[in-house]
């Protein structure tokens, strides 16, 4: 399998730098596109019957969202010196259900991502997008630990 298309999932912390420098390897070396994703963490579970805490919410995630995109388009400009096309996502989600609808919709080849390489009760508590995308993917999916 050659990939074509590569998608680097980020959560903008430096856990997730490896996998940056990873995914444009693969990218460079194949001739592939690059495509970046940030998802924010849906903030569900949230009351949904108080207009006024639902509006702030939404301030709260729009902002969190142009910080995102103004992260991202810096990490296009960083990657277009060495690559041939680099697309960006923000997104609102699930991370794990985000990152493999992008993948399926964008006919994805290989996803690279990193971990915080969690063990033992914090994993248990917290999960792992990683894990998650692991076993829902229908590509294949690089985890590059930092």
């Amino acid at each position: 399998m050659i990939p074509r298309k590569v998608l680097f999932c980020t959560d903008f912390s430096e856990n997730s730098e490896p996998a940056r420098k990873t995914a444009m390897d693969y990218t460079k070396a194949f001739n592939a596109e690059l495509i970046v994703v940030h998802v924010i963490d849906g903030l569900t579970g949230l009351p949904a019957d108080d207009p006024t805490f639902q509006a702030h919410v939404s301030e709260i995630v729009q902002h969190m969202k142009d910080q995102a995109d103004a992260r991202l388009e810096q990490i296009s400009k960083d990657c277009a010196d060495v690559l041939k096309a680099v697309k960006t996502y923000s997104t609102t989600g699930s991370p794990a259900q985000e990152i493999v609808h992008l993948a399926n919709e964008e006919s994805v080849d290989l996803i690279a991502m990193g971990t915080h390489g969690w063990t033992g009760i914090r994993h248990i508590l917290l999960g792992s997008v990683a894990e998650k995308v692991l076993r829902t993917a229908k590509c294949p999916v690089l985890v590059v630990r930092s």
